[in-house]
């Protein structure tokens, strides 16, 4: 018997069938290799295929036990101890300093724990968000109310006490297996600008942060709390993020956040972000924007509660900015400029606005190639992409827009694509309060904009979403002169119309998008898309029903739709509802409440 054919052997030999076929049949052989490797997939999207092993049944540490009490010496500590060790710190001490994590040759079965002396039955159980009460503080202003048992202060405090661009912990070059429990790390107040609390100095493998208070000051400049770039195998859990910001105009920085990487000449991931509480003006979560050889792949951000407190905006009351008076620049909540393969399931997301270089929007999609300056065309990011994102069971609150996805060029249009943008299925989210004036935002619950002429943006769904704009359901942007979108869809969901409900996204005359006319947008600036099942609430008076694809609901008002309970934003269909089990898959209409409710409990 002669030995198969490859598939590209099979396709040249089938001159005679059309390209389209033989397309189709290397879709499905690479498809079906892809799922004999045990790859899994949400639409269009891949799912990671990697997690983080971060129970503390995973990371033994069977070593000594290493005790530094108050005014011991933290660093020697830090040299001396072998794999397998626990260093413990006491309870309520403070050890201030630059303090490096070693580089040493651990493995999965010897980690090196530096946590708190407190006993285990003082701190949160596992699996569970550690707050400031654990600290000694029972508030932070504009907060959510944590709710303390006790405020007795259990934890250890590691505070950057001089003026340094990073630290207190600095993550040895090589540096592995450590998990870090129990544990407040800070900086001084009014000690100048600090870049990041927590940085890899190179490559680093196996680090766990695990129920601990990573948090600036109310009013000086900290960038970031951990930097993962060059990170692989590491975790984020049960954690607190608290004042990470810039300050606007006369600021050393322009961007900040609770978590970020992305940007390394090494690997990155898997990455596991799970049940934490993150707050940054910036984005609270940001990976890419700064030169990389390598994409990070598999990250899981589950379960966290996304949050800017409103008092950091220029004109609420209780206002806090700058020590100068000038506000922190805010832009949004989690952003993906290069990333592979991540899983963005079961978050709270509250509170984002405008009025800086950003509008408002929570999440934001851009794969950015990187260039030093406008002068500059050399690209530093030439492998960035945004690729295999799954956007589901989430909130999103309060806020100037909803989705931005985008394939732009930096420096404006002036400078370089990235590598690639597509393969996302975002469903199941329900988004309320998109208000354009209270949040100086877009207004906008979804922008999708594409300015690559080769290989750009591509195959996305937005599927069974409920949510309520102010003024567009979707703005569009694509110059006339590039390739339309293909595999665009938009199905199930039951949205506010707005002002304005199909709109252009800027560029005149050389845009998609430049007709007031629904069907007739979709048409020009998607070269194949499905708008199907969707419930259109409130269309602005004269505008048409037959300005749109035929195959969609339109609805008054709210109450028409059949909520359980509209005013409190129950957005479940009632029995009665005419939407009932209408969607295209046999589903009600709109966002899957129960299953997004079961996502989130306890997150906020």
């Amino acid at each position: 018997m002669s030995s198969p054919l490859t598939p590209l052997a099979r396709c040249s030999q089938s001159i005679k069938i059309r390209f389209a076929v033989c397309f189709l049949f290397l879709l499905v052989f690479f498809g079906n290799s892809l799922r004999a490797l045990g790859a899994e997939f949400d639409g269009p999207a891949e799912l990671p295929r990697t997690i983080v092993q971060s129970d503390l049944a995973d990371t033994p540490a069977p070593g000594h036990i290493i005790h530094v009490n108050v005014g011991g010496d933290l660093a020697l500590a830090l040299e001396n101890a072998s794999c397998g060790d626990t260093i413990e710190l006491q309870s309520g001490a403070s050890f201030a300093g630059v303090f490096t994590l070693p580089a040493n040759p651990c493995d999965d079965d010897h980690w090196i724990i530096i946590r708190t002396s407190a006993d285990d039955s003082l701190l949160p159980p596992e699996g569970t968000r550690i707050t400031p009460c654990y600290a000694g503080i029972a508030a932070l202003p504009g907060r959510p109310a944590f709710h303390c048992a006790s405020t007795h202060n259990v934890m250890a405090r590691i505070v950057l006490a001089q003026k340094q661009p990073s630290g207190p912990f600095l993550l040895a070059d090589g540096a592995n297996h450590y998990r870090l429990i129990g544990l407040e790390i800070t900086r001084l107040l009014r000690s100048g600008p600090v870049v990041n609390l927590i940085e890899t100095m190179g490559s680093a493998d196996h680090i766990i942060l695990d129920r601990v208070w990573v948090h600036g000051t109310a009013q000086d400049e900290t960038r970031r709390g951990i930097l993962l770039s060059g990170t692989t195998n590491a975790a984020v859990v049960d954690s607190f993020f608290t004042d990470f910001h810039c300050i606007s105009v006369t600021g050393t920085c322009a961007d900040s956040q609770s978590i970020s990487g992305g940007s390394s000449t090494l690997p990155g991931g898997p990455y596991k972000i799970d049940n934490n509480f993150l707050e940054a003006a910036g984005e609270c979560i940001l990976f890419g924007g700064d030169p990389s050889t390598t994409t990070p792949t598999d990250i899981e951000v589950t379960h966290n509660h996304f949050f800017k407190p409103l008092i950091w905006q220029l004109g609420r009351a209780g206002f806090v900015g700058g020590a100068d008076g000038n506000p922190f620049t805010v832009k949004n909540h989690f952003e993906l400029k290069n990333a592979q393969r991540v899983l963005f399931e079961g978050n709270v997301l509250e509170n984002n606005w405008g009025g800086f270089s950003q509008h408002g929007f929570a999440i934001l999609l851009t794969p950015k190639g990187y260039t030093v300056s406008r002068q500059s065309m050399v690209n530093l990011c030439p492998i960035c992409q945004v690729t295999d994102v799954t956007i589901r069971y989430n909130t999103i609150s309060h806020v100037g827009g909803g989705f931005l996805i985008a394939t732009d060029l930096t420096n404006n249009g002036l400078g370089v694509p990235a590598m690639a943008g597509g393969r996302y299925s975002i469903h199941d989210v329900v988004l309320q309060d998109i208000n354009s004036i209270q949040y100086a935002g877009a207004g906008a619950l979804l922008n999708v904009s594409n300015g690559w002429s080769l290989n750009g943006l591509n195959n996305f769904t937005v599927n069974h979403i409920t949510g309520w704009p102010d003024i567009h359901i979707l703005t569009m942007a694509d110059s006339i002169n590039n390739p339309k979108i293909p595999g665009f869809v938009f199905t199930n969901n039951i949205v506010g119309a707005g002002k304005y409900p199909v709109w252009t996204a800027g560029g005149g005359a050389t845009n998609c998008a430049n007709s007031v006319v629904p069907i007739t947008e979709l048409t020009h600036c998607f070269s194949a898309y499905t708008f199907d099942s969707n419930v259109i609430v409130g269309l602005p008076g004269g505008t048409k029903t037959s300005n749109w694809p035929g195959a969609n609901y339109f609805a008054a008002d709210s109450e028409t739709v059949g909520f359980s309970d509209y005013q409190s934003g129950d957005y479940e269909l009632l029995s009665s509802s005419p939407y009932k089990n209408k969607g295209t898959d046999g589903e009600d209409i709109g966002a899957d409440v129960d299953a997004i409710q079961t996502a989130i409990a306890g997150v906020d």
